[in-house]
């Protein structure tokens, strides 16, 4: 394996990303576990935008600060 598949440190941006996306999906899959009945086409757009969103920003944030 080479060097670049593992992080350089806690702040590497793509890290970051990574795990805030990872607990993002897993409090989602969360909440749908809870909720009764498929999900509608509405619902998988909204999942999708609360899983990128906050990916998305930690990227940024990790970016610009580390």
């Amino acid at each position: 394996m080479s060097a670049r598949e593992f992080p350089s440190s806690w702040t590497d941006p793509s890290y970051v990303a990574t795990i805030v996306m990872v607990l993002a999906t897993g409090s989602l899959f969360f909440y749908a576990a809870l909720r009764p009945g498929e999900p509608s086409p509405e619902t998988v757009g909204f999942v999708v935008l609360w899983v990128s969103a906050p990916a998305t920003v930690a990227y940024e944030l990790a970016r610009r600060l580390g």
